[in-house]
C-alpha cells in the first residue's frame, strides 16, 4: 500500500515523524508536508509553490491542502491512502472541520477519491501548558497505534465505502491502550470576543472548559469520547449536501 502522510505542522513536527515510522512497517510512505507550520489554514491554496527534497519525502512551501494536490498529481501519482497528522492538538466539533489544516488535507485527498485520515492528540491543557509541551515518541505512541491499525485494515474492511475521511482524535499515551469509539462531532459551540483598547481577542472558550474537566457533550460525540480517554472515529463526508424544501421553493417563486 502506498501512503501520502501529510500535516499542517510542518514537516520536522514529530507528530508526522511518529506517524512516519508507524506506518512504514504497514506501507509504503511518503511524507509530503509543509516546510513550516500552516495550523488553522483551513483549505486555503496556492496557485504556485516551491518544493524541496526532504528525507522523508518533499517539503512543499505552501499549505496542506496544497500538498495533497501536488502529491496526488505529480510527486507520488500512486496514492492509496493519506493520512493527514499527527497533529499536535485536538481537532473537536462541528466548527472546525472547515477550519483545520489537518482536516482539510484529509477532505482535499477525498474530492480526489482518494480515501484520507486525519489523527490529531488531545493535549491535556488543565495538566500541561499546550505552549511549552512537546511530546515525544512516547506520547504520541497510541497515535502510531491507531494509524498503523486503521491503515491497515480500514479499506479491507470496506470502512471507506461509506466514508470519505476519517477525523481521528486520540488521547496522549500512557501505560493502558485506550478503546475506540465510533463518533459524531460535537454540535456544542462557544466562540467569544473580548473587546480591549483598540483591539478585539477572540477565544474559544471550550478548551477553558475542556481543561477544568467540565464535559457538555453528549455521549457519542467525538469531544466527550477524548475526555473520558478513549479514541474518537468520526466517519464523514466531504461534500455539503443540498437539501431542497419547500421555503427555498417559495423564495425562488417569488424572485
Amino acid at each position: 500500500m502506498d501512503v501520502l502522510l501529510t500535516n499542517d505542522d510542518g514537516i520536522e513536527e514529530t507528530g508526522l515523524r511518529a506517524l512516519y515510522e508507524a506506518l512504514s512497517s504497514v506501507a509504503d510512505v511518503t511524507a509530503i508536508a509543509p516546510a513550516e507550520d500552516q495550523s488553522a489554514v483551513g483549505r486555503s491554496m496556492s496557485s504556485r509553490v516551491a518544493v524541496d527534497e526532504h528525507a522523508l519525502g518533499y517539503a512543499i512551501h505552501g499549505t496542506p491542502a496544497d500538498c495533497v494536490v501536488a502529491g496526488i498529481e505529480v510527486l507520488a501519482t500512486d496514492v492509496d491512502l493519506v493520512v493527514s497528522g499527527c497533529n499536535r492538538g485536538a481537532n473537536l466539533g462541528q466548527y472546525v472541520l472547515g477550519r483545520s489544516g489537518t482536516i482539510s488535507a484529509a477532505v482535499e485527498a477525498a474530492f480526489f477519491g482518494v480515501p484520507a485520515v486525519a489523527v490529531s492528540m488531545y493535549i491535556p491543557t488543565g495538566e500541561v501548558d499546550y505552549t511549552t509541551f512537546d511530546p515525544g515518541f512516547e506520547e504520541y505512541a497510541e497515535a502510531m497505534r491507531v494509524a498503523r491499525h486503521i491503515a491497515e485494515n480500514a479499506l479491507e474492511e470496506g470502512v471507506f465505502e461509506e466514508a470519505d475521511y476519517l477525523n481521528v482524535n486520540v488521547p496522549v499515551a500512557d501505560d493502558e491502550p485506550c478503546e475506540m469509539e465510533i463518533t459524531t462531532p460535537s454540535t456544542v459551540y462557544d466562540m467569544g470576543a473580548d473587546r480591549s483598547e483598540g483591539h478585539i481577542t477572540l477565544v474559544d472558550r471550550i478548551w477553558r472548559r475542556m481543561a477544568e474537566g467540565e464535559v457538555i457533550d453528549p455521549e457519542g460525540t467525538d469531544r466527550r469520547a477524548i475526555m473520558e480517554r478513549r479514541v474518537s472515529v468520526s466517519p464523514l463526508t466531504a461534500s455539503h449536501t443540498p437539501y431542497r424544501h419547500d421555503a427555498l421553493d417559495r423564495l425562488a417563486a417569488g424572485y
